[in-house]
């Protein structure tokens, strides 16, 4: 089982970048793309259990291409960390693609394709064992996704678009010339062989320009602000898509470089613990002073990857377990909560909190799948928020670091103040007498393929909203108000678009429950990260 598990691990790059390459040949709109995309990306996700369960022991599986020798080929490898994020990452591409599919965002025929090359190059980020190669499916990653940007992002707001671009571009150009620094004083990227190098000066300088090109991927303080911007003008289905795979990945490095080449060195990840609490505390804040549930949702997420950063600072089991704890937790809330983002902005057509109130009473299923995405990201019981949470501030604790541990707790209730904006806004109160308008203009932008900025027939739009509120019927149960007869009458978010969030919200509650089945994954996980000598003999036989 293991030695074809190995042999394996290439088609997770090669059949989605493969398949992805086929479907632009297709012809356009055919059903044959989309049943092509969501059976690839099924497969991707059962193969990533599979491998999950293969080396949750601790076991480390590489693979050299063409059975060249270790050191020359190029090596493919899995072990518990990079299975357990490969895993998360195919579920929640899984899910955001197929939100797409049934919002009509993915009537593109470019779009499939698109989704199967860039969930291909986050397979090939996450099993790489080179730095170049890595270098190269980080970029294989970043071309779909400016295919996404422009195929789906609002139209009054390319400015985020090009931002996005733009950063990225800088980023891969500072992160490709640390690699060639790297090459220039060790004379090898694999990353397996430079192992314990970080204590050389050169070497160690070399390598903190990856990080940093790393960290503004990840959109860490003070790189922090692209962020929210560029995911803001992008589609609210590719936002979500883009919050479990592009920023996680650029962790996941973080982590693979910190252990791997500086060892853990502390005065490296003493420097990384600090930018990390600057980041969950700025994070939070920011979020406070934002105005539409999506911007919110996005300092929420920079918030969070000050969280799972404090785990590589902390650099001991506990903390390191916890780190990856916090990352797949965060990986599936997030997911969750955007695709809640996108459900309410698909149907109303607006995402802004003085434009949309009274959902609680409107959309049953859609407030309970916040409420829980919510309880989650705080870190309340019993959603796997609390278990990861409770694991970093142990792990804080035990490491003799009270102050972390105390800023973890503290900006906990920030987040709680800013979850609470978007349910006193947005689903308490009574819903403003203008939102059947927007959702009528939204709900024919869908259906004719209009631009945002195109302008609409007036008459039309009344006439859309007064016939969704004379015949769509009122929820079950709900109470007639004689003040206003059609106050639960009229536009409501399909069942549809809320099961992709709804799978998600579910497994945080199961991984709450069962957290220790997480636990115990993610400590074996970081005993790899402690102790790096299988994961090298793996990848050079040594």
């Amino acid at each position: 089982m293991m030695n074809l598990m190995e042999a394996l691990l290439p088609l997770f790059v090669g059949a989605p970048l493969l398949l992805g390459a086929v479907l632009f040949i297709v012809p356009r709109t055919h059903p044959l793309q989309y049943i092509v995309a969501t059976g690839s990306l099924l497969a991707v996700l059962a193969g990533s259990i599979t491998l999950l369960v293969t080396v949750s022991d601790g076991t480390v599986l590489a693979h050299q291409i063409s059975l060249w020798p270790e050191g020359i080929a190029i090596a493919f490898v899995a072990d518990a960390f990079s299975a357990l994020i490969l895993t998360a990452a195919a579920l929640v591409a899984l899910l955001s693609f197929q939100y797409m599919l049934v919002s009509g965002e993915s009537r593109s025929p470019s779009i499939p394709a698109l989704v199967l090359i860039l969930v291909g190059g986050v397979s090939g980020a996450l099993l790489t064992a080179d730095l170049f190669n890595l270098f190269v499916f980080i970029e294989v990653m970043l071309l779909p996704s400016y295919g996404l940007l422009i195929f789906l992002s609002r139209r009054e707001d390319m400015a985020g678009s090009r931002l996005y671009v733009v950063v990225n571009l800088l980023a891969s150009t500072l992160f490709l010339a640390g690699i060639g620094l790297i090459y220039a004083v060790q004379g090898t990227v694999n990353l397996a062989a430079l192992a314990g190098t970080g204590s050389d000066p050169a070497t160690a300088i070399a390598t903190a320009m990856c990080l940093s090109a790393l960290a503004v991927k990840a959109a860490v303080f003070p790189v922090h602000g692209w962020l929210s911007r560029a995911y803001a003008s992008a589609s609210p289905a590719v936002a979500a898509l883009f919050s479990g795979l592009h920023t996680k990945v650029a962790v996941y490095v973080i982590y693979r470089i910190s252990a791997v080449i500086f060892e853990g060195d502390s005065s490296w990840m003493n420097a990384i613990l600090v930018v990390a609490c600057l980041t969950l505390v700025v994070g939070a804040l920011a979020a406070l002073g934002e105005s539409s549930i999506r911007s919110l949702l996005l300092f929420q997420m920079v918030s969070g990857i000050g969280f799972i950063l404090v785990g590589v600072g902390l650099f001991t089991p506990q903390g390191l377990s916890a780190g990856i704890v916090y990352m797949v937790h965060h990986m599936i809330v997030m997911g969750s909560l955007l695709l809640v983002s996108s459900a309410i902005e698909h149907t109303y057509g607006s995402g802004q909190l003085e434009r949309i109130a009274g959902l609680r009473t409107r959309e049953h299923l859609l407030t309970g799948v916040f409420v829980i995405g919510s309880l989650s990201l705080v870190g309340l019981p019993p959603f796997s928020g609390f278990v990861a949470k409770y694991a970093l501030v142990l792990a804080s604790a035990d490491a003799g670091l009270a102050i972390v541990a105390g800023l973890l707790l503290v900006v906990s209730l920030f987040v709680l103040m800013a979850m609470m904006k978007i349910w006193a806004n947005m689903f308490n109160g009574k819903r403003h007498s203008d939102v059947e308008i927007l959702a009528a203009e939204e709900r024919i932008r869908t259906r004719n393929g209009l631009y945002d900025l195109a302008l609409l027939d007036p008459d039309e739009v009344a006439q859309e909203a007064a016939l969704a509120v004379e015949y769509l019927k009122p929820p079950r149960g709900s109470q007639r108000n004689e003040g206003d007869p059609h106050e639960n009458r009229g536009t409501r978010v399909p069942v549809a678009l809320i099961l992709p969030a709804l799978i998600l919200g579910g497994l945080s509650v199961a991984l709450g429950f069962g957290g220790e089945f997480l636990v115990s994954l993610a400590e074996h996980a970081s005993a790899g990260l402690i102790d790096t000598s299988d994961y090298i003999k793996a990848v050079i036989g040594r």
